[in-house]
C-alpha cells in the first residue's frame, strides 16, 4: 500500500508503506543503544534478533485519516535506561520521519521484545 506525498501538474508522488518502515527502521537503530529490530513470530511467540536488511519486520506502519501510526519492536543493550532509549526513538522517527516526507506522525509506539548481554 502507498499513501501519496503530494501531487504536482504532471501526477503525484506517493511512497510505499515499507519504505516508510524502512526508514523508521534507519532512524530507530541509530538511536544509542539499540541493539536492532526485533521480529515476534506469532507462531511461537518468540523474538528474534533481525539483520540490518530485515529492519521492516520489526517495523509496523498504519495510516489514519492521512496520518502515520508506526510501532517499533526492538532489542536493546543490557543496562541502558529503557525509558530514556524509548522517548530518543520515539521523538527521533516523528522529528525525522516527519520532516523527510512531510506526513503528520500520529503516534510511535516502542516495544522493547529482549536484551543482549555483552560477554
Amino acid at each position: 500500500m502507498a499513501i501519496k506525498l503530494c501531487e504536482l501538474a504532471k501526477g503525484t508522488v506517493d511512497i510505499e508503506l515499507d519504505a516508510l518502515a524502512k526508514c523508521a527502521g534507519q532512524i530507530a537503530t541509530n538511536c544509542y543503544g539499540v541493539v536492532g529490530m526485533a521480529y515476534r513470530s506469532k507462531k511461537d511467540e518468540f523474538a528474534s534478533l533481525l539483520k540490518r536488511d530485515s529492519l521492516t519486520k520489526g517495523i509496523k506502519v498504519e495510516v489514519n485519516e492521512d496520518k502515520l501510526n508506526i510501532d517499533i519492536h526492538i532489542i536493546v543493550d543490557y543496562g541502558v535506561n529503557i525509558s530514556a532509549i524509548s522517548t530518543s526513538i520515539m521523538n527521533n522517527v516523528k522529528y525525522q520521519l516527519g520532516k523527510i516526507t512531510g506526513l503528520e506522525i500520529e503516534s510511535v509506539d516502542v516495544f522493547v521484545e529482549g536484551f543482549r548481554v555483552q560477554e
